[in-house]
């Protein structure tokens, strides 16, 4: 009973052993795609190629073997690939034709990854040495093919073609990887680890490829509840520098399949592990134009030490790609874009040299050297899985930029010499203009113009104290102002009438504008003068006449004199004088241009008798309402009589 129990352990052993050495992949060293073959082969190059059928295929029946394995660099950052052996039958060019004469030949081998729903090839080339087959019909080779690929991936499924044959591999997964030795050297170990030992701490989030917005949107689990804040970062390769990103969006065209994100919950330590992902390395063949549309070469012309020219040139693009470039002359004449490689220049670029500039790009830098003086040399690009090649590209003419540079120069100079100039010659007109225009302002303000302040008939003690209150406000903005409360002297000794066409008859030199104040009693007033106008008839139109002749500088005399002071008691007041004069430029059709009406809004100025509206003869004057529209009441003043225009910023009644 024992002994069978411990035949079962060491079976059980054993095959955990097994199950375990089959799970750690074995790890090459890889700097670029590496194709070797046997002796008695030579030349052996890869390229990228198509389907392409081979009448006698070269490789055995059984001649295929696909095994997974780690490419790493230097031991570190290993990343899983393909290593594809072919055993194959080499026969004399003599008894076989599919052997070409010039000895070289050629084996198509393809691959398909379900997630790419396309099928990738590559052309493996070698030349067969003829005289290592010594003269026999056959002989047996081998080709080796290290295969790496963005689309291959941890737990994906690879299918190899070669000829009729084909090897179904299906790579491990990450977890499996990383519970073996590798875990130290894969870099998706790092993430997995994290994964599993802080899932609640560390945000977890895909990627989604919007087609009709253009863009790729980053979506964070929103079950990840966490206190703090949601940090991103994105970045180009793998040991690129993360750069910090508010925007959950993403260009699709600025998307490249070198493109990763880190998330992370910040809480301000080391304790802020990240969750990062690399989420369009299985989409390389859709993403990479964006990065061969984003290549770019900067050349320049130099000397070397010995004296020798030199072309020195920096390559940028997204992501690190595989290309050669070379040194090319560019035609000239009316084929100006075809340029012609120098031979012995073309150089492969590596992919050790590489480093990231600010904008998060790669640079590669490199140099031609012993070039010939004096050809028009630009550069050439072919990056691998491009047909086309990128190009030319060209140095700038420094001799265009300086001539450019010196023109902008002179011409700024000369600009600065016109203008010196313009400035002397007007100097004196300026000081002129600005002087006369100085002191038209300064007469404008000293002299805004002559106001005469019209009270009411039968003036009560508010309403007194509202009139000098204006007026005082009046002769504080500049204008010279007469009120009639203010000038009861003078309307002693000369009378209403006499007074008051005294204080008008500088309205053509000075501009002036005569305030009557409308109230309750200015408005009965008004009333009674235009009905006993109306009952006078002729001798209100002789009156009229009167006033008119007296507003000329002619005495008032006779008859017409006696009607005038019958028809008001001799109290009357300037405000009945007033009303003559406004009859009068009813007349002429300019009593707007001289008089205008103000309303204190304190006292109502319609009496409760009347049922009509504004008296005639205040119809078609300007009306301002105190102290509502003061600012109106002083831009009218300011601006003097402007005929039918007039009134603004009050109405016309």
């Amino acid at each position: 009973m024992k002994a069978m129990f411990l035949w079962w352990s060491l079976a059980i052993l054993l095959l955990i052993l097994i199950f375990a050495s089959a799970l750690e992949l074995e790890m090459l060293d890889y700097k670029s795609e590496h194709f070797t073959c046997s002796k008695g082969l030579s030349n052996c190059t890869v390229k990228a190629g198509a389907v392409v059928l081979i009448p006698k295929c070269p490789v055995d029946d059984m001649g295929l073997k696909v095994q997974p394995v780690l490419c790493c660099r230097q031991g570190t950052a290993c990343r899983p690939c393909l290593h594809i052996h072919l055993d194959i039958q080499l026969r004399n060019h003599q008894t076989a034709y599919w052997v070409l004469c010039v000895s070289a030949s050629y084996v198509n081998v393809c691959y398909n990854v379900p997630e790419l729903e396309i099928d990738i090839c590559k052309i493996l080339e070698f030349t067969v040495i003829l005289a290592a087959l010594d003269g026999q019909a056959t002989s047996k080779a081998w080709l080796s093919l290290l295969l790496k690929d963005n689309a291959v991936s941890f737990n994906s499924q690879v299918t190899v073609y070669v000829c009729s044959n084909h090897s179904k591999v299906v790579l491990p997964s990450v977890d499996e990887v990383c519970s073996s030795a590798a875990q130290g050297v894969v870099e998706e170990c790092d993430g997995h680890s994290l994964r599993r030992m802080l899932t609640c701490s560390v945000p977890s989030f895909s990627t989604l490829i919007d087609q009709e917005s253009h863009e790729v949107r980053l979506q964070v689990n929103t079950a990840d509840d966490s206190p703090y804040p949601l940090e991103m970062c994105l970045q180009h390769e793998d040991n690129g520098v993360c750069r910090t990103c508010k925007e959950s969006t993403v260009p699709l065209h600025s998307v490249t399949p070198c493109m990763c994100f880190q998330v992370w919950w910040n809480k301000g330590d080391e304790r802020s592990h990240r969750s990062i992902s690399c989420p369009f390395r299985n989409h390389s063949e859709l993403l990479q134009r964006n990065v061969w549309e984003n290549v770019s070469v900067s050349v320049v012309q130099g000397q070397m030490n010995n004296g020798g020219a030199m072309l020195s040139w920096n390559l940028t693009a997204p992501c690190r790609v595989e290309a050669e470039v070379w040194p090319c002359q560019k035609e000239k004449g009316l084929d100006m874009d075809r340029c012609t490689e120098l031979v012995a220049f073309r150089q492969r670029l590596s992919d050790d040299i590489w480093r990231e500039n600010s904008r998060g790009h790669w640079l590669m830098p490199g140099v031609f050297e012993d070039v010939v003086l004096g050809l028009d040399l630009c550069v050439m690009v072919k990056v691998n899985g491009k047909n086309s090649e990128l190009g030319p590209f060209c140095p700038i003419d420094s001799s265009w930029w300086h001539w450019r540079w010196s023109l902008l120069v002179l011409l700024s100079l000369m600009l600065a010499v016109l203008a010196a100039i313009c400035l002397y010659f007007l100097h004196g007109k300026l000081k002129r203009w600005a002087w006369e225009w100085y002191q038209e302002e300064c007469g404008r303000l000293a002299n805004r113009g002559h106001i005469v302040l019209l009270s009411p008939p039968n003036v009560d003690g508010s309403v007194s104290e509202l009139v000098c209150e204006l007026g005082s406000s009046l002769c504080a903005q500049g204008f010279s102002v007469s009120v009639d409360l203010w000038s009861r002297a003078e309307l002693c000794s000369l009378g209403a009438l006499p007074w008051l066409h005294s204080q008008l008859q500088h309205l053509d030199s000075q501009g002036v504008r005569a305030i009557l104040v409308l109230t309750q009693a200015a408005w009965e007033r008004t009333e009674d003068w235009v009905r006993q106008w109306d009952q006078q008839g002729q001798q209100g139109k002789n009156i009229v006449q009167g006033v008119e002749k007296e507003e000329g500088g002619e005495e008032v005399e006779g008859e017409d004199k006696g009607l005038l002071q019958g028809l008001y008691s001799p109290y009357a007041d300037v405000f009945s004088a007033a009303l003559s004069c406004i009859k009068a430029d009813h007349k002429l059709g300019c009593a707007g241009e001289r008089f205008l009406l103000v309303h204190f809004e304190a006292h109502s100025a319609k009496p409760p008798s009347s049922e009509r509206g504004l008296p005639e003869l205040f119809q078609g004057l300007p009306m301002f309402h105190l102290p509502s529209q003061s600012q109106g009441l002083l831009a009218e003043l300011a601006m003097g009589p402007t005929g039918p225009e007039a009134g603004i910023g009050g109405h016309r009644v």
